[in-house]
C-alpha cells in the first residue's frame, strides 16, 4: 500500500466528540481537508496489537443526515467490548469508495488505501494484516465496504453491509458524479465484482449482508446472487429498522466482523 504520491499532511490527535480523538488530513486524493476520528479501548496492555473496525461514512465531510456513527460506537462501547480500535475517516465528496477517472481530488479508494489505513497502522497499536482490517457500512458505505474488500481481498478481512443498494445497475444516489463514467462505475459495481472475484474470497464467509429498510429487495437479490455463485456469506433478513446509523443494527454487524459469529 505504499504510494509515490506526495505525502499527506496529518495533524496530531486532538480530543473530539464521544471520546474519540481526531486528526485533520490534507491529501491530494481529496478535494478539501478531511478528518480521521479514532477511539481506542480505555486500556491497551503494553505490546498488544488490536484489529481496526473501520466505520465507513455515508455522507461527505461531517454531515449527519443519516445519524451519528461516533455516538453509536460510544453508546455500544465497541472499542472496549470487542477490543478493537474504531476508526472513522471523512471524505471531501459524497463517499462511494471509488476513484474518479479524471478528477484527482475524488480518489476515494486510493485515499482510503494509501492514506487512512497506513496512517492508522503507523500511529496506533494495530495488528497489521488482512484479517485485522474490518469494514462496516450501510447504504452507500455498505456498498463501499463490499467493493473495497472485493477489489482488495488481500488487504481487508471482512466487510459488513446493512440496507445497501447492492444490485444498483447505474450510478444513482450521487454515484454518477463520483464514478465519472459508466465504464468506471462498472469497475466498482458489486454484482460485477461478485461474479469476477467472489470465488477468490475463499471458503470462509467474509461478507455479511443485513437488511432492511429502504433496500430490502436489493438485499434479497444480492443474497440470491451470492447463493447462485456459491460464495460463502452471512445473511440477516431483518428486522426492519429505520435507514440510519442509530437504529440498532450496528452492534450485530460489528460483532460479526470481529468474531465471525
Amino acid at each position: 500500500m505504499e504510494s509515490s504520491a506526495a505525502a499527506p499532511v496529518i495533524s496530531s490527535a486532538v480530543p473530539a466528540t464521544h471520546g474519540f480523538v481526531v486528526h485533520t488530513v490534507t491529501s491530494e486524493f481529496q478535494g478539501d481537508t478531511t478528518q480521521i476520528h479514532v477511539r481506542t479501548p480505555d486500556k491497551v496492555p503494553a505490546g498488544m496489537r488490536l484489529p481496526v473496525l473501520y466505520f465507513l461514512p455515508v455522507e461527505a465531510k461531517d454531515e449527519q443526515r443519516w445519524g451519528d456513527p461516533l455516538a453509536e460506537a460510544t453508546k455500544l462501547d465497541l472499542a472496549n467490548k470487542l477490543s478493537v480500535i474504531v476508526a472513522y475517516p471523512t471524505f471531501s465528496h459524497l463517499p462511494w469508495y471509488c476513484d474518479h477517472p479524471t478528477n484527482p481530488g475524488i480518489r476515494q479508494e486510493t485515499y482510503f488505501l494509501k492514506v487512512v489505513v497506513p496512517f492508522i497502522e503507523r500511529a496506533y497499536p494495530v495488528r497489521a494484516g488482512r484479517d485485522a482490517r474490518l469494514l462496516l457500512g450501510f447504504s452507500k458505505s455498505g456498498w463501499g465496504a463490499w467493493s473495497l474488500l472485493l477489489r482488495n481481498p488481500d488487504v481487508f478481512g471482512r466487510a459488513a453491509a446493512w440496507d445497501s443498494p447492492m444490485m444498483m445497475e447505474q450510478g444513482l444516489y450521487g454515484m454518477a458524479a463520483i464514478a465519472g463514467s459508466p465504464e468506471n462505475f462498472g469497475r466498482y459495481r458489486v454484482p460485477n465484482l461478485l461474479r469476477e472475484r467472489g470465488k477468490a474470497l475463499g471458503p470462509e464467509p467474509r461478507l455479511l449482508l443485513m437488511g432492511y429498510d429502504n433496500f430490502r429487495t436489493p438485499t434479497q437479490q444480492a443474497h440470491a446472487l451470492l447463493d447462485e455463485l456459491k460464495i460463502p456469506h452471512a445473511y440477516r433478513d431483518g428486522p426492519q429498522r429505520k435507514h440510519h446509523w442509530n437504529t440498532g443494527w450496528v452492534e450485530e454487524a460489528a460483532r460479526w466482523l470481529v468474531t465471525g459469529k
